[in-house]
């Protein structure tokens, strides 16, 4: 996030994307899962493109992504699971606009992303909370870096209210829990009004029970806030409950091996055994299905 927000300042006002245009089956698929009953959906349309990406210099190369081609349509959660060290995370920075891939393109909205933009903000495993700031003072930190906060002071009360900590904007990082720490994360992500949250992992340093209450605030966020999500986990239960589709990828280089539609009403249960079936098929792509 941190990362997001410094280079934000040098981001240019180019107006608004034209959007791509959705098919009906999709819009309804994701209307109805969403809750969505009237109105236009907020969520980006992303589409990657034989994406393909390496580290290193010519001589001495490391490839981590082999021809991706993903699309997530606006209004959509999506969730990628594949080995560690496969190019999960790699995929997020190229969507988030912190880097370039190697090859291919990715689009939001029809237009290429060449560069980080508050429409696209991005909550890492870790909140990155500047410890001398109070908590409303580091939700407005995205604001501040916008030049907008003197007219816009409204929305960090806005952000804090809808992750339940609006009595704590004046406490510092240290006197918070981590789950409380991390929904400071998430509403200094929601005060720019995304169009995309970009998720690498947000709950996985949370102890369990606290992790299980955060994935319901996480459903309950986006479908009241109707933005597209883009998660990385390597929790399949995890995966399954939040997402509508999941994506699993090969070792690296990372190519996409199995998708899985997650066609269950939300709230969901996790004792569903829809949810149990989900669940074996993940891990069989992923070759762990022995043990289950």
């Amino acid at each position: 996030m941190v990362s997001v927000v410094e280079r934000l300042n040098a981001w240019r006002s180019s107006g608004r994307p034209r959007k791509a245009p959705l098919s009906r089956e999709r819009e309804r698929g994701v209307n109805a899962a969403a809750g969505a009953t009237s109105g236009v959906l907020t969520g980006a349309r992303i589409d990657i493109r034989k994406v393909s990406h390496r580290f290193g210099s010519a001589d001495d190369q490391l490839q981590v992504l082999d021809d991706v081609d993903l699309n997530v349509a606006p209004g959509e959660f999506v969730a990628l699971l594949g080995p560690s060290g496969c190019g999960k995370s790699t995929l997020l920075r190229l969507v988030a606009g912190l880097d370039q891939p190697s090859s291919g393109d990715i689009l939001q909205d029809g237009t290429p992303i060449t560069e980080p933009d508050p429409s696209r903000i991005v909550v890492f495993q870790d909140p990155t909370l500047y410890p001398w700031r109070r908590v409303w003072d580091n939700v407005a930190l995205g604001l501040q870096a916008r030049g907008i906060l003197a007219q816009e002071r409204h929305r960090v009360d806005e952000a804090l209210r809808r992750v339940g900590l609006e009595t704590f904007a004046r406490a510092f990082p240290h006197q918070l829990s981590g789950g409380m720490a991390q929904r400071v994360a998430l509403a200094r992500a929601l005060v720019n009004d995304p169009r995309l949250l970009v998720l690498d992992e947000p709950l996985g340093k949370l102890d369990s029970l606290t992790r299980l209450a955060m994935q319901s605030d996480l459903v309950d966020l986006w479908q009241r806030s109707r933005f597209s999500a883009l998660l990385v986990t390597h929790d399949v239960e995890e995966a399954l409950f939040l997402a509508q589709r999941v994506i699993i990828f090969s070792q690296r280089p990372a190519r996409i091996t199995a998708q899985i539609r997650v066609d269950l009403p939300y709230p969901r249960h996790r004792g569903d055994p829809r949810l149990t079936g989900l669940r074996h098929e993940a891990l069989r792509h992923l070759g762990l299905d022995a043990s289950w």
